[in-house]
């Protein structure tokens, strides 16, 4: 399929060069809230699963705080993200560092959200198909309730994606994604700031 051996990337090289000049301004603007904010990083990186299921650094702005319990594990993300974090999730600030990932060619626009590596155990055969494509920073299960709908609905929609890519379903994704984060759909789970964590198939 020429779309998608050839011409997705492209696209994804052209938009992802325009949207990072587009929003330099508020990713400017981030970073210096994030820096005070944090007296730190105002980046986070972390090992997911891509491609083939092949790792690689996804970058992110840091919405969270490293604060621990008395055992030195992390508290829960509800706890942990700040409020200038939450605000940036709204809108998915946060997510704009993953263009130089699409630039990299680590990821695409338009995809499967990257997981966690500690899910890989827990996917069945049909599951494990959302790697056979780039993950995105925005996607089918994305526009679709996002951390709304459950665990299996959302795998649904990514393998959709997965069979029936093409460049109408891209666009379709694409403008569906500008009208969510413009309404703040779909952004928690039963008032939860992320989503549950997944635990298999029951």
């Amino acid at each position: 399929m020429i779309y998608k051996k050839y011409i997705k990337r492209i696209i994804d090289i052209v938009f992802s060069l325009i949207v990072l000049i587009i929003t330099s301004p508020i990713s400017l603007i981030a970073g210096a809230l994030l820096a005070f904010q944090n007296r730190g990083p105002v980046l986070f990186y972390q090992k997911r699963p891509g491609y083939r299921e092949k790792a690689f650094d996804i970058v992110k702005f840091k919405t969270m705080t490293d604060e621990k319990d008395e055992q030195g594990n992390f508290l829960s993300d509800k706890e942990r993200i700040t409020t200038l974090g939450s605000w940036m999730r709204k809108f998915s600030i946060d997510e704009l560092p993953q263009l130089f990932n699409v630039l990299k060619g680590d990821m695409s626009m338009i995809g499967p959200r990257p997981l966690l590596f500690k899910y890989l155990p827990l996917y069945n055969d049909e599951q494990r198909k959302r790697h056979q494509v780039k993950p995105g920073i925005t996607g089918w299960a994305q526009v679709n309730g996002r951390n709304t709908i459950s665990w299996e609905r959302k795998f649904e929609l990514d393998i959709y994606y997965v069979d029936h890519l093409s460049f109408s379903l891209d666009l379709k994704i694409c403008w569906l994604t500008i009208l969510k984060i413009l309404k703040r759909e779909g952004v928690n789970q039963s008032g939860n700031t992320t989503m549950q964590p997944y635990e298999g198939n029951n």
